[in-house]
């Protein structure tokens, strides 16, 4: 079973057990969070496709602990008049480990 859900306008595609990294969440470590933008359902071949959102499916999972994700550098340069610059960025997210679906 598995389900694609929506948060932090990404979709991911999960099941239970799963770890993934979604955008940084306001809730603590340790804590549940339940995923209601679930946008498609596969219950052993049966699939169940949202409109936008299957109708009482929701996605249960722990946060387990916030991070931040690599630095990503960007590099502007405008030729022949000097102009250079660095900027870094790190996204903050949050690491959940999903433990069921239900329907």
């Amino acid at each position: 079973m598995y389900a694609v859900l929506e948060t932090g306008s990404k979709q991911y595609r999960v099941s239970a057990g799963d770890t993934l990294e979604v955008d940084r969440l306001a809730v603590d470590a340790g804590q549940a969070v339940n995923f209601d933008r679930v946008l498609l359902v596969n219950n052993d071949g049966k699939v169940t496709v949202g409109a936008p959102t299957v109708t009482g499916a929701t996605v249960t999972a722990e946060v387990v602990k916030h991070i931040r994700g690599d630095k990503t550098l960007v590099y502007k340069m405008k030729r022949r008049k000097g102009y250079r610059k660095t900027i870094g960025h790190r996204q903050e997210l949050t690491v959940v480990k999903v433990k069921e679906i239900k329907l």
